[in-house]
């Protein structure tokens, strides 16, 4: 599918990722934590390993026998990856799928493709489970992205300590979408 986003940016495609997205999807996954996760993750994995990480994580997502529980999709721009959401399903039995991870190029937040991949993926969950939920973990010290779930319904349900790759504690927030259709009535654009 194709949408125009705003004034002076080429329309944008959203589909299922596949393994020649393996490279794009990394480099953005290890930008967007350098940019977004200092001060939580340890410097000397972003500023080293992040991107061998990403890349082994992303080979083994879109290469492994498991992939039909896991779901994948690319916002694509001018033929490059410009956003991707990873979701996992039935990952929980109480909060249902998990949206394990969202990132956008730095360039382009604002513009509605956060939202937009957020609403994808809902309809993806539906569809596979109509009556399923969908959750997300969010850092404790990424207000800006508190903000952006609870704008779009999440409801913060509560949090939790875990050790990120690269060593550390990090306590993150649990948002919650019993409903993930009311995330189809946000304006994306």
């Amino acid at each position: 599918m194709r949408a125009e986003l705003g004034i002076g940016v080429a329309p944008v495609e959203w589909r299922h990722a596949t393994t020649r997205d393996i490279d794009s999807i990394a480099a953005l996954h290890a930008d967007s934590w350098r940019r977004n996760y200092r001060g939580a993750y340890s410097d000397a994995f972003l500023d080293g390993d992040v991107l061998a990480d990403r890349l082994a994580v992303w080979t083994d997502r879109l290469t492994s026998a498991q992939r039909q529980n896991h779901c994948t999709i690319v916002a694509e721009c001018d033929g490059g990856v410009v956003g991707f959401a990873h979701t996992i399903f039935e990952h929980d039995p109480t909060w249902s799928a998990l949206l394990d991870n969202l990132h956008v190029t730095h360039e382009l937040k604002g513009h509605g493709i956060g939202t937009r991949l957020m609403a994808e993926t809902a309809q993806t969950v539906i569809e596979r489970a109509p009556s399923s939920g969908m959750y997300l973990w969010v850092l404790e010290g990424n207000i800006a992205a508190q903000a952006f779930y609870a704008a779009r319904g999440g409801i913060c349900t509560g949090h939790e300590s875990s050790e990120p790759p690269g060593g550390g504690t990090v306590t993150g927030h649990r948002y919650v979408w019993p409903d993930p259709s009311v995330l189809f009535g946000h304006k994306w654009l």
